[in-house]
């Protein structure tokens, strides 16, 4: 069974609306609609809330319904990728505010520091860029 037919199983046995669940799981009742037709799939945290809602376990609601379980390990790879960008970003940001906080107490010019810094901050986004796909490289190889 696909989990659109046990979702909408769930909620008339449950005794709910659809307004009623979509209100609850903080969704528009047109979303919640899509989801017991089969056109599109709820995310985790939506899974989570109708489970807790319905009184299911995610097993119950995730077995049998390859397309959601892929869903659910996409949503993983990309929560992984945002997470690996998201640090990347953090260490850039820190990198220009050491650059910059240098410069003011070398009392040198920020622009010729700057300069000079350049090659070696180009060279730590290639290693941290390096890193990060060789890790996701991995990652896919061990599936």
């Amino acid at each position: 069974m696909e989990i659109s037919e046990r979702l909408k199983q769930a909620r008339i046995q449950s005794g709910m609306t659809q307004e009623q669940v979509a209100e609850k799981v903080m969704v528009s009742r047109v979303t919640l609609s899509h989801w017991e037709n089969g056109k599109t799939l709820p995310d985790i945290a939506s899974l989570i809330s109708l489970s807790d809602l319905y009184q299911i376990s995610l097993d119950e609601l995730l077995k049998g319904d390859p397309k959601m379980t892929e869903k659910v390990k996409k949503d993983a790879k990309d929560l992984n990728n945002n997470r690996r960008v998201l640090l990347i970003t953090a260490i850039l940001a820190l990198i220009v505010m050491l650059t910059y906080t240098i410069s003011l107490f070398v009392g040198g010019d920020f622009k010729a520091f700057t300069q000079a810094a350049a090659p070696w901050l180009i060279m730590g986004i290639g290693i941290a860029a390096l890193a990060s796909y060789s890790s996701q490289t991995q990652d896919s190889s061990r599936k």
